[in-house]
């Protein structure tokens, strides 16, 4: 008789307002998630729920704050897609070529190498380089576009006389080894030398000459750099570490070429981690510019010193120690800053030959740092496993999609445009950010919304036949379950 009773106008005003509380809960739901990162209905269940239950969550998130985003859009300042020069970038004529010769396939864009070009400009040349014929010759050669008439340039500027910056070409485009080009760059630190002392004694007798010791300064401190690297290609590493510290106390000043990243993964091949903490202590400040191989580097050492006894069950079990958390915590910080490092350093993804310039947090920077660091990875037991259980979690933590960071600066979001200009994407496929999955119940409440709105909708288009459907379906479940039916009859009495 209650059945009978209710009018397709009840149908159509249930399944209205249905539609319409599951539609408002749905629009909170992606609010509150837009904001904070988390499902509320979920954040309630299992904060307040499940302890009544008698169930533990030891992995509660974090509550937001409001100042942190104001902390970060202050932080936001520094320029969100600017390229950096790869201070480990390889030799074109002995690394980059030899690649070339094997595989057919160019490992350089030409995005990358007229970035280098317009680099090698700024610092080898001035505007009084039309005084000296030899420099003018390579004011030009730098300007070339084919390879060979760059060489050929410098071979005529070594005929007119010696000249630092034609040995630097040769040494990076025309050695075929390391060992070559170490005598090209011995035979440049001869003459780089020499002209720095004499630009050095007339530097302040006006602003030509202010400009060539700005010049030839450049040019001293890239050929002593470079010998480094090459003592360092060649195992002589504690030789590349002295170099790299005279370097660094000569020309304090001169962090372009971020002299300290060389350092830092030379000091990580002797297994000095003191000296490696040392030099974090000085440049893993927050008012700096940051990098991969200075977070990843700090979450290195840190793990270093729980990942040989690290195991994700007995944590599990007992909770994490001091120790552990503070390693755990500077991997959420790393990956916070670079998220595309993990999948390199775990072996998820095959590595390519880094960039001569890199992005900061993006895909460029991670190969280049996983090229020269994934060794000193594995060099220390269970860093890995440790990196391979904690790393996901940071995208648990901070808020989707990163309109704020914990630590750092959001997330930019023209970072896949810039590393496709600079990597080879015809055989390599860049990698993008990890999205945030969406939560269950952001995903039931639209499906129930989605239902409930359709059912409104043939409810009010065809009322008679869903009032028929509606007691069909009721009697069916009253049939299949006698406890209801009695109980829904002694409700009617």
């Amino acid at each position: 008789m209650f059945l009978n009773t209710l009018t397709p106008k009840f149908y159509v005003a249930l399944t209205g307002t249905s539609s319409l509380i599951s539609g408002l809960i749905l629009i909170f739901e992606w609010w509150y998630f837009r904001k904070y990162g988390t499902s509320f209905i979920e954040q309630v269940s299992v904060s307040h729920l499940r302890p009544l239950l008698g169930g533990v969550d030891n992995s509660a998130p974090n509550s937001p704050s409001s100042s942190n985003g104001d902390a970060d859009s202050s932080r936001q300042s520094v320029s969100e897609c600017k390229v950096w020069r790869n201070p480990l970038n390889l030799f074109r004529g002995a690394e980059y070529n030899r690649y070339t010769w094997v595989t057919g396939r160019e490992p350089l864009t030409y995005y990358d190498m007229n970035l280098s070009a317009q680099d090698h400009q700024t610092f080898f040349t001035c505007d009084s380089d039309h005084l000296r014929p030899a420099d003018a010759i390579m004011q030009k050669a730098w300007r070339e576009r084919n390879p060979q008439a760059r060489i050929t340039a410098a071979h005529e500027a070594l005929d007119l006389e010696d000249c630092a910056t034609a040995y630097i070409l040769l040494a990076e485009e025309e050695a075929t080894t390391i060992v070559e080009a170490e005598k090209l760059f011995k035979q440049a630190l001869k003459i780089g030398e020499s002209c720095y002392r004499r630009s050095q004694q007339l530097q302040h007798h006006g602003a030509q000459y202010e400009a060539q010791h700005r010049r030839d300064t450049n040019v001293l401190v890239y050929i002593k750099r470079r010998l480094a690297m090459c003592s360092r290609k060649l195992g002589r590493t504690r030789e590349a570490v002295k170099m790299m510290r005279d370097l660094m106390k000569e020309f304090p000043l001169l962090s372009m070429f971020n002299i300290h990243e060389n350092l830092l993964e030379s000091l990580l091949e002797l297994q000095n981690y003191a000296d490696v903490q040392a030099v974090l202590a000085k440049y893993d400040d927050i008012s700096l510019p940051k990098s991969a191989t200075i977070c990843y580097t700090a979450a290195l050492l840190k793990a270093r010193a729980v990942s040989d006894k690290f195991s994700p069950e007995a944590a599990s079990r007992r909770g994490l120690s001091t120790a552990e958390m503070n390693a755990v915590e500077a991997i959420h910080r790393a990956v916070e800053f670079n998220p595309h490092v993990p999948k390199y350093l775990l072996e998820m993804k095959s590595l390519i030959l880094p960039p001569e310039h890199i992005l900061k947090r993006g895909d460029s920077e991670a190969i280049a740092y996983t090229f020269f660091h994934l060794q000193h990875w594995k060099r220390v037991e269970g860093a890995l496993n440790l990196l391979h259980c904690t790393w996901e979690g940071t995208f648990r933590m901070i808020p989707y999609p990163l309109e704020k960071g914990h630590l750092f600066y959001p997330y930019p979001v023209c970072t896949e445009t810039a590393d496709r200009e600079l990597l080879p994407t015809v055989f390599h496929e860049v990698s993008v950010y990890p999205k945030k999955e969406l939560p269950f119940f952001i995903l039931f409440t639209a499906g129930l919304c989605s239902f409930t709105a359709m059912l409104a909708l043939l409810t009010h288009q065809f009322p008679e036949l869903m009032g028929v459907f509606a007691k069909a379906v009721t009697v069916s479940i009253f049939e299949e379950n006698p406890l209801l039916l009695r109980d829904f009859l002694c409700s009617e009495v």
